[in-house]
């Protein structure tokens, strides 16, 4: 069975942070630790210590890792490997309090290789408190001088953009913007695999024993990005139509695309094969059923659809819907 491929679910990872809460709790039916603020929930990811783990089936207890090195194309399709790793990192985030101003690694220029640390991502919002706001890009005419002057103050909010945003709303952030995750958000994150920030301010925050957390100016400012425009922050939506479901899409860019599906109620359809897809529920439940198995998925799981799975079918209730998240180019991988 190990040779098969056939779509999964894994166990989440979640992590403490000091902006995070409970309300993965309620609103995606996430067992958090008892007590514990978790401000994210790792969903699927192929990153040295954190390693998705198969939850269920057949293949329970298998690492995406290993199962990216079994299957290698069956899995992969046309997506080419980050570094040698699975080249998505998905995530939910539970934002109680801002998160820190940051910046991650900025692309360089006409380079055709991956580059470390790069980071484009995907916010998707599940839930947005009234009046809720975040933050992305700077304001008309701030330069990267004025934010190394405020850097690590609270003036540095002054020169950020504020967006107001309501569930259903998605935002794409090039790696090399400014940006903030404001208080009262619940948003999936669709990012390439890095977990490498630079912070330029954290909100005056203390840990349990009074310490704030580093800061990392020079490398923020040296990588700040003042040329992202808002038609690619936030995109032109694409209507889609299928035999399988209706939607449109959300964010295009050179790493992958985020489209929003909702399915034809209670049929019984082909799910089609050869290229890699990750599925985020959002909404209602649903079946994929294929070669004698079956795997039930509702709103807060992440599904991920091998290429090579083929003659599975899926079957969803009505008002079930979900993100689908797909690669839009092989990117090189590192030698």
């Amino acid at each position: 069975m190990l040779n098969e491929p056939m779509p999964l679910l894994f166990e989440p990872i979640f992590k403490r942070k000091p902006w995070g809460g409970r309300r993965l709790e309620k609103l995606l039916q996430k067992r958090l630790p008892a007590g514990e603020a978790i401000g994210e929930s790792w969903e699927l990811v192929s990153l040295p210590g954190n390693e998705s783990v198969v939850r269920s089936g057949p293949l329970a207890g298998r690492t995406l890792h290993e199962l990216v090195r079994r299957w290698g194309t069956d899995l992969l399709g046309d997506a080419a490997l980050v570094d040698g790793r699975f080249p998505l990192l998905v995530k939910f985030l539970d934002a109680c309090q801002n998160l820190s101003v940051q910046v991650h690694p900025k692309p360089v220029p006409g380079a055709t290789a991956w580059q470390p640390g790069v980071k484009h991502e995907a916010w998707y919002i599940l839930h947005a408190d009234p009046d809720a706001a975040l933050f992305v890009g700077t304001r008309t005419g701030v330069t990267l001088e004025h934010l190394r002057t405020v850097a690590g103050t609270p003036a540095t909010r002054n020169l950020l953009r504020s967006w107001r945003v309501s569930a259903g709303d998605c935002l794409y952030l090039p790696s090399g913007i400014v940006h903030a995750l404001g208080a009262g958000i619940v948003v999936a994150e669709v990012q390439d695999p890095s977990d490498v920030t630079y912070r330029l301010y954290d909100w005056d925050r203390v840990d349990a024993d009074g310490r704030p957390r580093d800061l990392h100016v020079e490398q923020a400012i040296a990588n700040v990005r003042l040329d992202i425009p808002d038609q690619l922050i936030i995109q032109p939506r694409t209507q889609l139509h299928s035999s399988l479901a209706t939607g449109c899409r959300l964010v295009t860019c050179e790493r992958f695309t985020v489209d929003t599906l909702s399915f034809v109620p209670d049929r019984k359809l082909p799910l089609p094969a050869g290229k890699m897809r990750v599925w985020i529920a959002t909404g209602g439940y649903g079946s994929l059923l294929g070669r004698g198995f079956g795997l039930d998925f509702r709103a807060g799981d992440v599904v991920l659809i091998p290429a090579g799975a083929e003659g599975w079918h899926v079957s969803a209730a009505a008002g079930t819907s979900l993100l689908e998240i797909t690669l839009t180019q092989p990117a090189r991988q590192r030698e």
